[in-house]
């Protein structure tokens, strides 16, 4: 039986700093200079931006795909995330997946194929969104609705293991309390042993998270020049402003994020490629440039949104 739209919400590598080289003595180097080189490399150190994109780069390197069609896109996804339901779900008897919006659930729809209908052990799959628009759970806008009309409502997981964002404050428009409940849903499940924490951090896990990136760069709801994106306390933020409609939006945050065991990033089509090559080119005002996982962060891309990325990259 496929699932059922909810009565209740979810309230109810190695690493390798790089060095830096001081000629404390050499010809053509005063003491100022060097005094000015030494200044600059202390200042970088203790500058905690920096720190951070050299701990991204060191974490997870970035791996792309570039597929010919975006149905080859859509398949390869598919037997990606099948391939990781199987994983999770012999280990330990659950597969958390996170979801977003926009064309990515209809990509997922090679998912209902029936040899991924058969197969799949649907009712140990958990799902989550990465964001959601605080609107409705009927309303157009509604991340929710989009997955539920287009994929949830065609496969057999169970309704208590799809987590919406609480159905009263996505009514009223409360952007705060519904990132507050979401933020209290994960943690409750965290108790549950439903999903996992990252190492010693306590950060949620995620097996795979399934994401899309906007032709400005924005992943999740983490616009470029919006201070989410340096969020690191909450697990679940909120944003009121969005420069994309809806503006009430909430987010995981980018530590939750990148904690996640697998990071799917799927973009297609020529209006993204200006922002692709940004981020391949390590353009960290693009909050998709700082995307990494815990075991492989990959792009899949078709070919027009690879069209502009920098050779050798």
């Amino acid at each position: 039986m496929a699932a059922r739209r909810p009565g209740t919400s979810a309230s109810s590598s190695p690493t390798m700093s790089p060095s830096h080289r001081m000629n404390s003595g050499g010809a053509g180097i005063s003491g100022k200079s060097t005094l000015r080189k030494q200044n600059a490399v202390e200042q970088e150190s203790a500058n905690p931006n920096n720190i951070l994109v050299r701990t991204i780069m060191a974490k997870t390197k970035r791996k792309k795909i570039v597929f010919p069609t975006k149905k080859e896109l859509s398949e390869a996804m598919a037997e990606y995330t099948a391939n990781l339901s199987a994983k999770f779900c012999k280990a330990r008897g659950y597969f958390t997946v996170v979801l977003s919006g926009g064309d990515l659930i209809s990509w997922l729809s090679e998912l209902l194929e029936p040899m991924y209908q058969e197969s799949i052990e649907w009712s140990k799959w958990h799902i989550f969104w990465v964001d959601e628009r605080v609107v409705p759970l009927d309303h157009k806008d509604s991340n929710y609705k989009l997955a539920f009309d287009g994929f949830l409502s065609k496969v057999p997981i169970p309704i208590a293991n799809i987590y919406a964002i609480d159905k009263d404050c996505a009514a009223l428009g409360d952007a705060k309390g519904a990132a507050l409940l979401y933020e209290e849903c994960l943690k409750r499940l965290v108790n549950r042993d439903i999903i996992r924490t990252y190492k010693s951090s306590g950060f949620p896990q995620f097996d795979l998270q399934l994401l899309g990136m906007g032709p400005d760069g924005h992943m999740a709801s983490l616009f470029p020049g919006h201070y989410q994106i340096k969020e690191k306390a909450d697990l679940v933020t909120y944003i009121t402003d969005s420069p994309k409609p809806p503006p009430k939006r909430i987010t995981f945050t980018l530590p939750v994020i990148n904690c996640a065991s697998y990071n799917l990033m799927a973009v297609c089509d020529e209006a993204q490629a200006d922002a692709v090559a940004k981020v391949f080119n390590d353009n960290f005002d693009l909050p998709a440039a700082w995307l990494t996982a815990d075991v492989e962060a990959v792009w899949f891309l078709d070919q027009a949104a690879a069209s502009k990325i920098p050779k050798g990259h």
